[in-house]
């Protein structure tokens, strides 16, 4: 892992962030987003982030472990797989009853609470380890959020995250939808969350150290038709951005996505193979 000297960067930057009646709305509209289509489909998939997040920051059987904005639990599941003690949250129920019955399915307990990124409910240092898997990043107020993760972690403690990356894939993937679906303006990119220079911002002076590491998710379809299909039926996002759009709007994204997974496809004619590379970060508290 790359390590970053958070007294050295940036170390005074500040950025605001919406507040007030615009944070609300902006939240809420978000949680329409994430609870449109079937999330869970797509969480599953990435199961594999979710067990290398917790070997990125050394997980111990005896650490208190928070997965916020765990989606349907993929590094919640990791972390109880790992005998942790396991509190799963997110600002979706439907998908942590997803996660819930997942855990049931494989007896890994784990104790799954509807919570805010934003606003806790957890008392100062409640944990050693905090999680996030292409969760928190999308928080509506970034500065408030990093600030959550810092607030429930103790001294000495560890947090992990994945991030998505602003000229990866899945970068390209976001900025296109928002040309034919624009997210709210007074909304920072979730990809920032993605880049060192917006990572040392939002952590550098309150953590201790702060370690960077380009890691690759493969996703994997049938062909470009199939994973358009397969988003627009269960990604939020995509579903809310076609819901919104004319006939001929539709189209419009839907061949420039097929053209985005074109430009990306490794596997030629036989299949879809396209690298989605992400940011795997560990911050010592």
């Amino acid at each position: 892992m790359t390590p970053i000297d958070g007294a050295t960067i940036h170390p005074h930057a500040s950025v605001s962030g919406p507040s007030g009646r615009d944070v609300e709305a902006i939240k809420a509209r978000q949680q329409a987003a994430w609870a449109a289509g079937d999330y869970g489909q797509i969480g599953v998939r990435l199961q594999i982030v979710g067990e290398s997040i917790c070997e990125a920051v050394d997980l111990h059987s005896t650490d208190r472990v928070l997965d916020v904005a765990a989606g349907n639990g993929n590094a919640s599941l990791a972390a109880a797989r790992r005998f942790a003690d396991v509190t799963s949250t997110d600002n979706v129920p439907a998908l942590l009853e997803a996660g819930r019955r997942r855990a049931e399915g494989e007896q890994l307990p784990v104790t799954f609470r509807v919570a805010d990124a934003e606003a806790l409910p957890f008392a100062d240092a409640s944990f050693d380890v905090a999680l996030s898997t292409f969760g928190v990043m999308f928080a509506a107020n970034q500065e408030r959020a990093a600030g959550e993760l810092l607030r429930v972690v103790r001294p000495g403690g560890r947090i992990g995250m994945t991030n998505w990356i602003p000229d990866g894939f899945v970068g390209q993937f976001f900025d296109l939808v928002t040309r034919f679906a624009p997210p709210p303006a007074a909304v920072r990119s979730p990809l920032e969350w993605g880049t060192e220079t917006r990572l040392v911002e939002l952590f550098g002076p309150n953590a201790t150290d702060i370690r960077t590491a380009r890691r690759t998710y493969m996703f994997r379809f049938r062909s470009a038709e199939h994973w358009i299909a397969f988003f627009r039926e269960h990604f939020g996002p995509t579903v809310k951005a076609f819901a919104g759009l004319d006939e001929a709007r539709q189209r419009e994204l839907h061949d420039a996505l097929l053209t985005l997974a074109g430009r990306w496809n490794r596997a030629g004619n036989r299949s879809l193979v396209i690298p989605g590379d992400y940011l795997e970060v560990v911050l010592a508290r």
